[in-house]
């Protein structure tokens, strides 16, 4: 449960019972319906696999909240071969978390980014079973990158809401 109980929308005066503070992209940017319909495809709510040879796994962007809360972009990450192999050989196996960082580039494109968010650096370090990855971007320049290493404001977090659960705004 978030501790940012509602907000009012800053263009028309409409009031939101709670503030998100996760928001979850469906697939990597590089899915479409021509690639589901390919028999070496698959899609699921933790991997992906796009034509046999493009390898996803969904992990959480986690970004802190100044004031102590953290907001999250769920997000995919395309690995190696050699990665997605050993993360999904452990992926039931407690004491997975104890394993090093992968590398990735992520495949999510977070549109309310002014730079594209596609193929940055990442280490996606996994966590206990029963949680979602964690992704570690690449200390950069990029304003995703910043903000993960020296949080948002409830404000940030409020425009966040208003241009995902509003976008005709």
């Amino acid at each position: 449960m978030s501790s940012h109980v509602g907000f009012v929308r800053s263009c028309c005066g409409e009031k939101h019972d709670e503030l998100p503070q996760h928001y979850s992209s469906e697939a990597p940017a590089y899915w479409s319906e021509e690639i589901a319909a390919h028999p070496d495809s698959e899609l699921t709510s933790d991997q992906c696999v796009i034509n046999g040879e493009h390898l996803f796994v969904k992990g959480l962007i986690e970004i802190p909240i100044i004031g102590g809360d953290v907001f999250s972009w769920a997000a995919w990450v395309s690995l190696s071969p050699q990665n997605f192999a050993r993360m999904s050989e452990l992926w039931e196996s407690p004491g997975r978390e104890n394993e090093p960082p992968y590398f990735g580039w992520l495949a999510t494109e977070l549109f309310l980014y002014d730079q594209s968010t596609l193929n940055l650096k990442t280490h996606v370090h996994t966590r206990p079973v029963g949680r979602r990855p964690s992704i570690e971007l690449e200390p950069t320049d990029h304003p995703l990158a910043v903000e993960q290493r020296t949080g948002i404001s409830t404000e940030r977090l409020q425009w966040f809401a208003e241009q995902l659960m509003h976008p005709e705004a």
